[in-house]
This record gives C-alpha cells, sequence and structure tokens, in this order.
C-alpha cells in the first residue's frame, strides 16, 4: 500500500532518517514521538516484493491514545494493534514492527539529529498525515478555532493499488473546515449542504468519488487511560 504522491526513498543506508526527524520536528517537543532504526530482512528488489529497503528508519509518535508509524516509503499507518495498550506499545513496540512488515528484525531507537538553525526547512514526503497533526497543533498553540478535531483519509485505487491521502477537519463558528497542508495552510470553509458526511467530504476535497474513507478523532495534549478503547479496526492502508 501507498500514500498519493510519489514516495522518495532513497537506498543508502542512512536514507529516511532525515524525513523521519523532519517528520519529528513538526510534532513539537510535547509529543510523545521517537526515531528508530530498524533492520529488514527481507529487502524491495529484484527477488523480494517487500516495500521497504534493507535499513529502515522510521518516527513513532503517539496520538488520540496509541502509536503511529511514518516511514517516507509509504507514508503513516497505526503502529498499536489494540487501545489501552499504550505504555507497553511504547516498552516494546517489536511485536509491532513485525506486524507491518514481517521481516522487520532487529531495532533500536535513534538519537535525534540536531534541528538545523531556524528550524527544519525539509518537507518530508508522504507526510500529509503528520502535516495534518502538525496544522492543529499551529493553531491550538495561537488559539485559532479548531473544535472537534478530526484526521480525515480517504483512499483511491489506482493501477493494482489503494492509495491514501489525509487533512485536517475541525469546526469553527462558521461551520466545518479543513486544511490540507500540501495545498495550503490556509483553512477552507467545507458547504454545510455536504452534512459533515465523511464520503462527500472527501469527494468535495479530492473533486472526485473515493474508495474509502476513514476518519480518526483527535485528543492532543493528554492520554486515554488504560482500557477505555475497544480493539482497533484492522489497519488501513498507510495515508500521506
Amino acid at each position: 500500500m501507498a500514500a498519493l504522491g510519489t514516495a522518495a526513498a532513497g537506498t543508502e543506508p542512512s536514507a529516511g532518517l532525515p524525513d523521519a526527524a523532519a517528520a519529528r520536528s513538526m510534532l513539537g517537543g510535547e509529543t510523545w514521538a521517537r526515531l528508530v532504526r530498524i533492520d529488514n530482512a527481507h529487502p524491495r528488489g529484484m527477488w523480494s516484493r517487500g516495500s521497504y529497503p534493507r535499513t529502515v528508519y522510521a518516527l513513532v509518535f503517539e496520538l488520540s491514545g496509541i502509536l503511529w508509524f511514518y516511514t517516507d516509503v509509504d507514508g503513516t499507518q497505526s503502529l498499536s494493534l489494540t487501545r489501552g495498550t499504550l505504555e507497553r506499545d511504547e516498552a516494546d513496540p517489536g511485536p509491532l514492527f513485525r506486524a507491518i512488515d514481517p521481516g522487520f528484525g532487529a531495532w533500536t531507537w535513534v538519537e535525534e539529529p540536531p534541528v538545523p538553525a531556524g528550524g527544519s526547512l525539509r518537507r518530508p514526503p508522504n507526510a500529509c498525515f503528520v502535516e495534518s497533526v502538525a496544522a492543529l497543533l499551529r493553531r491550538l498553540e495561537v488559539g485559532d478555532e479548531a473544535a472537534s478535531p478530526m484526521l480525515l483519509s480517504y483512499y483511491v485505487d489506482a493501477q493494482g493499488r489503494r492509495l491514501g491521502h489525509t487533512v485536517l477537519v475541525f469546526g469553527t463558528a462558521g461551520g466545518l473546515s479543513a486544511i490540507d497542508p500540501e495545498v495550503s495552510d490556509r483553512p477552507v470553509n467545507l458547504p454545510a449542504g455536504l452534512g459533515g458526511d465523511p464520503r462527500a467530504l472527501s469527494a468535495y476535497l479530492r473533486g472526485a468519488p473515493v474508495a474509502a474513507v476513514r476518519t480518526i478523532p483527535l485528543a492532543c495534549g493528554r492520554r486515554h487511560e488504560p482500557g477505555q478503547w475497544a480493539a482497533l479496526p484492522p489497519r488501513p492502508a498507510p495515508a500521506g
């Protein structure tokens, strides 16, 4: 599965680390997030159908009570398999990595590289999910309206692949608005006639019908109590 847009994973051993680090910087200091290096026993190549290189650098971060997994290869997907297990997942994510790809073996947390003066100017590929979270954090920081924020991920099928893209949706006094960071940081007012229906909103934003949608209510800055949530739905295709 892949994200809408073009993946830009390189072949050098450190490929992916600058992008994972740039995604980390977008989330700020209040979000639990760690860079990770994973050895992949089934790298992509002539004799393998794997999606990932031999050495994978990724970002693991917490959002709304579960862990998420970002790489420059195919964007962001849920890492946690159940809710209410956040502390356990953070302490030992190895089995979760192998659920994403059975070739994922030895792993280690990576020290964050220093941020360039003036902040990171790098825009990582396939990072619309992370960028949408960052857009919400910026709104909250300056006190802008963002009632009942959620991520809206929509998927299209193309050439035998399911591709995903994620935007931020939130309420204001004037109704629902959306931010697609790949287009602009300026909110787009959504027609009231769409009624908040996720599929209708997705089709409006994309300008064409979509194959599937998923909404993720956001709870930034707080953690959920263990056992508060039921099991997660099956892991969707990565989005942005």
